[in-house]
């Protein structure tokens, strides 16, 4: 009989469950130990990669930490070791592990003051873990650049020297005047104090209501007119056409009004008052220029020189501090490097020496006369403006009474006396003059005016004896001399010419003096301290301001015209700033620690 035996499917899985649940009741298996183990190896071994990383970043911060120190104190351009050496030395005695990989790399600028310092080291950090995977040491290689500069520094000194710089400042005892000069004296002993003089120069702008830039400057500028040298200051063009305040520089070829020699001060329409006195252009000692020098006692006699007087105009001086930094203004401080400070000095033509075998001192250092520098070169260009007070009038003579002849011939050789005080008068329309009477006080003066009043036919005025209808000027006593009107204004004020010279006309006051010149007032002048400004610092020129005890609106000019933040300083009425207490020296010092700062990049 065959037996048949028939296995379901479904039999055998139930079988294996069984023996599943068998397994995992099976608390003395080896399975569970098998998987704590590679738990705990990777554990370990993920602990030591990082030992392994940390020893790795120990040695290389150290390493880069070495480096750095090593390079900053070879870039440092007053110690005198070379500067491979020093890093080689700093490396090797100290206790960092690594060593350099090549030989540090050094550039050396002479000229302007700078070096650069460049070396590359590397430390190799054994693994204690990773090399089971394959990595049995780590390399970490670093690099350190360091860069110390001096440079060159150019600095410009717009200083005002208005008529409200004569009175007190808030220190007791102490005109504003003295104070500056104090205080600016003092920064030109910290900028120098420890230097080479041959990398910073001063420039010095005093400033009033005009910039007298000195015959020097004003003899080396093809541009400028040669109507007179009675004075030399300019007038800078703002018109629609060109705006010269927009411009940082001057070009000394470009053509620019010398400022005309007038005296537009009213003076009270007395006969005794004739003299020019109060010139539009100062001309009076220490108000001139004093272009790019490092000779420390020539710049203490200069600020020490300046006298207080005149009108403010910080946009001019602003325009004469940024010229000056300025590089196309190179032409005209070349040559006054090679021109004697002393023009009277005999030179031997041979030598170039003086009688005393010395080379003759020049009106701008040798060393600077490939100055203003160019504005991206390795210099520094600085501009200080200061401040008592706020911009007020200027005065631009008209074009037609800049040059040429006058109406007005002079004769020298003849005076004439005649009642002068407190005279009444009035128009004689018959005799079309003006006429004075009931004078008291007698006065002689020299000399006679002749004012031609038409020329077909001939007629002219005799000034000082007050008659008219001459056929010819005054020739009684030697020979009138027909004046120019520079020659003209440099003898009479506008005021006194237009009520003596001018006697005959009626409106002499509106022709002769109102119409005579141009005034040129704050509102305008606010705008050009801002162009100029703004031009200047858009050529990465700092520029620190400084409002002495000055009203608001001249602060806000100044505040405006700074770099901003850290560059503008307001030393108020109680001779503070704000509460940190600064004195107008203090500001000064502040400044020049500021600009003495060396600038490393590492």
């Amino acid at each position: 009989m065959v037996k048949r035996v028939f296995v379901s499917g479904t039999k055998r899985f139930e079988n294996a469950i069984r023996m599943a649940r068998a397994f995992n009741r099976d608390e003395d298996g080896g399975v569970f130990t098998i998987f704590v183990v590679l738990g705990f190896v990777l554990i370990l071994a993920t602990a030591g990669i990082g030992v392994d990383i940390m020893n790795f970043e120990r040695d290389r911060t150290s390493l880069q930490g070495t480096l750095d120190r090593a390079v900053l104190a070879a870039a440092n351009v007053k110690q005198t070791l070379p500067p491979k050496e020093v890093v080689i030395s700093y490396i090797e005695k100290s206790d960092v592990r690594g060593k350099l990989t090549e030989e540090p790399d050094v550039f050396d600028n002479p000229t302007i003051g700078s070096r650069k310092v460049t070396a590359k080291a590397k430390v190799d950090v054994n693994t204690h873990f990773m090399w089971f995977f394959g990595y049995p040491t780590l390399t970490a290689s670093v690099t350190s650049v360091a860069e110390e500069s001096i440079g060159s520094l150019e600095i410009a000194l717009v200083l005002d020297i208005s008529g409200s710089m004569g009175r007190a400042s808030a220190t007791p005892g102490k005109t504003k005047m003295k104070a500056l000069q104090e205080a600016a004296i003092q920064f030109v002993n910290t900028i120098y104090l420890g230097e080479d003089p041959d990398k910073i120069s001063i420039s010095i702008v005093p400033y009033n209501n005009q910039v007298n830039a000195g015959a020097n400057i004003l003899d080396h500028m093809p541009g400028v007119t040669t109507e007179h040298s009675y004075s030399h200051c300019v007038d800078f063009a703002d018109t629609d056409v060109e705006d010269q305040f927009k411009e940082p520089g001057i070009d000394p070829n470009k053509t620019l009004n010398r400022t005309a020699h007038f005296d537009p001060f009213g003076k009270g329409d007395r006969y005794d008052r004739e003299a020019h006195t109060s010139s539009v252009c100062t001309t009076r000692v220490g108000s001139s220029i004093t272009p790019l020098t490092n000779i420390v006692s020539d710049l203490h006699d200069q600020i020490n020189a300046m006298t207080a007087g005149g009108n403010t105009s910080i946009d001019i001086g602003v325009k004469w501090g940024a010229a000056l930094l300025d590089p196309q203004f190179q032409p005209v401080i070349r040559k006054l490097s090679n021109q004697n400070a002393n023009a009277s000095l005999v030179i031997d033509p041979t030598t170039g020496l003086d009688a005393d075998g010395n080379e003759p001192k020049k009106v701008v250092p040798a060393a600077f006369g490939n100055r203003p520098l160019l504005y991206e070169s390795n210099v520094k260009k600085i501009m200080i403006v200061m401040t008592d007070g706020q911009n007020t009038s200027n005065w631009v003579l008209d074009e037609n009474l800049r040059d040429g002849l006058s109406d007005v011939w002079y004769n020298p050789n003849t005076s004439y006396e005649k009642n002068y005080w407190n005279c009444r008068e009035y128009y004689d329309w018959d005799a079309g003059l003006w006429i004075k009477y009931n004078c008291g006080g007698r006065l002689r003066r020299s000399g006679e005016y002749s004012v031609q009043i038409s020329e077909n036919p001939p007629e002219y005025l005799y000034t000082r004896r007050g008659t008219r209808g001459h056929s010819e000027p005054f020739n009684e006593e030697g020979e009138s001399v027909r004046l120019t009107y520079p020659e003209l204004w440099n003898r009479v004020n506008l005021d006194w010419n237009a009520e003596y010279n001018y006697a005959f006309l009626f409106q002499r006051t509106r022709d002769w003096y109102n119409n005579a010149f141009t005034t040129i007032g704050s509102g305008t002048k606010n705008t050009r301290v801002n162009d100029i400004c703004g031009a200047i610092k858009a050529k990465n020129v700092d520029v620190y301001g400084i409002a002495f005890e000055a009203p608001e609106a001249g602060a806000t000019v100044i505040k405006n015209c700074s770099s901003g933040d850290g560059f503008y300083f307001k030393v108020n009425e109680g001779g503070t700033l704000g509460d940190n207490n600064l004195s107008l020296s203090q500001v000064f010092d502040v400044i020049a620690v500021s600009i003495k700062q060396l600038r490393l990049t590492q």
